[in-house]
């Protein structure tokens, strides 16, 4: 059952993690849209409810949010996606109420406003992200100044400076850092305080604990005028964090637009023709299968069914993705989405609103990307595990010194804080994003633009690249190849000159490519198209016809063309067939032999006829391709390929090729594709060139190579300097360093991704 009420999109609030207002969770009193209004029951007695969690910013919040309302009694599934900030809630009416659940959240800090793809916008996700870079400006501003305090102060330590100028410097660096800290820090300390309330941990909790201790401490030391504080540490932690988390978001920020520009394609009304011929404007989810429909030049066709009356042309790309406009007469299958294009044509309605095609293509675009969930769903382990070692570690610490080491409470609370420090994730935090960052730049220079943050991950692992055809391997413009037989009837010239001159008066593509071919000259008078047909003329009293094979008259023994044609018949003449070509993209071939010689198995899949598929695949050097493919049956490719252990690289562009690309390992679209694919596609590339899937491909790996060698560092550094403050010998101030370090290491290593080949 379809969610029929709108959204409000000031409804979504901020929360624990909201950094926009940086408020506390409100109340849901006057908030805009009601969930309660788009939940479903169904047949069973289930209530279910598709929601937007705008709050959620980072996947460790995932086991929190499903422990909690999974603990409830009644309570029969709850499902985050953190890739798309999604939930998906079922739950018993006759044992629990909306209101608790609701409750629920709100103690985790977390709002959640209901799913409505056709009207859910970006301005709450780059309201967030706004405040995301606030947050990080600020830090950021905050630790260059509080670190040029404290160099002056490590300066003094070795020349004796005097207590009076250190006090007054330690005091300049709590004003500058105070207000920094308790603004920039607000997401992780929002965080923190829910998880706890909760009773749960996340990987927010020991850098809270960490910044409030080392802040904390910091002042205690200031006003008692002791010779050390670490306000330069308490900001350095959150500066390098705020980095990570901006870029994460960034680069996932329109993880859900999909659905909502698919949706716009879809009519919201149909003119129904009655049984005595007068006609009525009806929603669209007020049509039946039966009622017939009118369409209109230039509308959409708004239901699934079959031509009762009339002869028109339709752009068919949502089921075929091919440019070229489809003949449709009575008995021709149509569905919604597809254009009526050159006369009016009535429908009988076989399907309307969620049971057509269209609706389908959209559930299985939704179904792919719940299923990515699975790449973070090691993130979400490895954060049930590392907060508590983290706590386990540095209490022990501080009781193992105050128990056996012989230490004051102060000096052991300053190595449990250097323990919190000294293992923040900072350096594994940015080993990841420092690559993406500089692997994207680098494509970017390229022609290439990478929309999924861990598109560049799943790449460098594909074994398999399945190309769809027309606008991918071709260039999807049609030009004019040859001109058969024209000695029969004149010169080649006089012959593409007459056709021409008929051409000119029509908007379809290949007489468009025809006119170019000609280039200037005069359009013949009084043309009349027969849609679906061709168009027809006087021309010097010879009756002239310009169209298909079999309306013109042409011969039906000529030689099968693999690609577009039409014919040119004047008068009794003989007919001439003039032959169109889909040129490949320029470098497809090489393409295709460097993808094959990295290893990758190569795949052509296409809506396109069968001997223009073999052709195309024959001169690129594809051995395995599939011709006039359905929506659904690059689906089955797809999911045959899973099932056979490969890691499918899809590069599509037509609209019948984004459940594909939501549904493949990794997704690349060129920039001409429709805009439904390109938000599909994790990565789109620009130009007439395939160069830029290949070397994506080699950034990927080069990347992927990268990354390793940064986890291997940040694991390497925390092996050797967690036993040192535990040991003792490693301050607050120098842990923030030794961080730092290891933070500028990664980053520095990560700058490979843009040099070399």
């Amino acid at each position: 059952m379809a969610l029929q009420a709108s959204l409000d999109p000031t409804a979504i609030d901020a929360g624990c993690c909201s950094i926009g207002g940086l408020a506390a969770p409100a109340s849901r009193a006057g908030t805009g849209a009601d969930p309660r209004a788009y939940v479903v029951v169904g047949d069973d007695g289930t209530a279910r409810l598709d929601a937007v969690v705008e709050t959620l910013d980072c996947p460790s919040c995932v086991p929190s949010i499903e422990g909690v309302l999974g603990r409830l009694d009644g309570m029969l599934a709850a499902r985050v996606n953190a890739g798309q900030r999604r939930i998906h809630l079922e739950w018993d009416p006759a044992r629990i109420d909306l209101d608790r659940i609701l409750g629920a959240l709100d103690g985790l800090g977390h709002r959640i406003a209901a799913y409505d793809a056709a009207r859910l916008g970006g301005r709450e996700v780059d309201e967030v992200g706004r405040g995301l870079l606030r947050a990080l400006a600020v830090a950021g501003f905050a630790f260059a100044n509080v670190m040029l305090v404290s160099v002056a102060v490590w300066a003094g330590l070795a020349q004796d400076m005097g207590p009076g100028t250190r006090a007054f410097l330690h005091w300049v660096s709590a004003l500058i850092a105070l207000p920094a800290i308790v603004y920039a820090g607000r997401p992780f300390f929002g965080s923190a305080l829910a998880a706890l309330r909760s009773g749960t941990t996340n990987m927010d909790v020991p850098i809270a604990i960490g910044v409030s201790l080392a802040t904390g401490m910091s002042l205690l030391e200031t006003t008692r005028n002791g010779p050390h504080v670490f306000f330069d540490a308490a900001l350095g932690l959150l500066f390098f964090l705020l980095i990570g988390r901006f870029l994460d978001r960034s680069l996932r920020g329109r993880a859900f637009a999909a659905a909502q520009n698919l949706l716009a394609l879809r009519a919201v009304s149909a003119v129904v023709i009655g049984r005595d011929r007068r006609t009525e404007v009806r929603a669209i989810d007020a049509v039946r299968p039966g009622d017939l429909v009118a369409v209109a030049v230039g509308e959409t066709v708004p239901v699934d069914g079959r031509v009762a009356a009339g002869r028109s042309d339709v752009d068919a790309a949502l089921v075929t993705g091919e440019s070229l406009p489809q003949p449709v007469a009575p008995g021709t299958v149509v569905h919604a989405g597809t254009v009526n294009l050159t006369a009016p044509i009535e429908v009988e309605t076989a399907a309307a609103g969620s049971g057509t095609l269209l609706a389908e293509i959209a559930a299985m675009m939704d179904r792919a990307g719940q299923a990515k969930a699975r790449y973070v769903r090691l993130a979400d382990r490895i954060s049930r595990i590392y907060a508590p070692v983290i706590h386990a570690l540095a209490l022990a610490a501080f009781a193992g010194w105050m128990a056996l080491g012989g230490a004051d409470w102060r000096h052991a609370l300053m190595i449990s804080v250097a323990v919190l420090i000294v293992t923040c994730p900072c350096a594994l935090g940015l080993a990841v994003p420092a690559v993406q960052v500089g692997a994207v730049g680098r494509l970017l220079k390229r022609g290439a633009y990478v929309k999924s943050g861990d598109a560049l991950e799943r790449l460098a692992r594909a074994d398999t690249v399945v190309f769809d055809k027309t606008g991918t391997l071709t260039l999807g413009r049609p030009r004019l190849e040859g001109i058969d037989d024209a000695d029969c009837v004149g010169d080649s010239g006089e012959v593409l000159a007459v056709a021409a001159a008929l051409a000119r008066r029509s908007t379809h593509p290949l007489a468009r490519a025809l006119a170019a071919a000609a280039g200037d000259g005069p359009a013949a008078d009084d043309v009349r198209e027969e849609p679906g047909c061709g168009l027809e003329a006087v021309l010097s009293g010879v009756r002239v016809r310009l169209g298909r094979r079999d309306w013109v008259g042409g011969a039906t023994a000529a030689t099968p063309h693999a690609g577009p044609e039409i014919w040119l018949r004047r008068g009794d003449a003989p007919a001439v067939r003039l032959r169109f070509v889909d040129a490949p993209r320029p470098d497809a071939a090489e393409v295709v032999a460097g993808l094959q010689a990295r290893g990758l198995r190569v795949v052509l899949l296409s809506g396109d006829r069968r001997a223009v598929v073999d052709d195309l695949a024959d001169r690129i050097g594809i051995d395995e391709r599939r011709a006039e493919c359905l929506p659904g049956d690059k689906i089955a490719v797809l999911e045959r390929l899973a099932a056979e252990g490969r890691r499918v690289a899809m590069v599509g562009d037509g609209l019948n090729d984004a459940p594909a690309l939501a549904a493949a390992f990794v997704s690349l679209s060129p920039a001409t594709a429709a805009d439904v694919s390109q938000t599909a596609a994790d990565l789109v590339f620009r130009g007439d060139s395939l160069a830029p899937v290949l070397e994506a491909l080699d950034v990927a790996r080069r990347a992927d190579m990268l990354v390793r060698q940064n986890v291997g560092l940040a694991l390497a550094y925390n092996l050797v300097a967690v036993p040192l403050a535990v040991a003792g010998l490693v301050t607050p101030l120098i842990a923030a360093v030794v961080m730092s370090a290891s933070s500028l290491a990664v980053t520095g290593n990560a700058l490979r991704v843009q040099r070399g080949r």
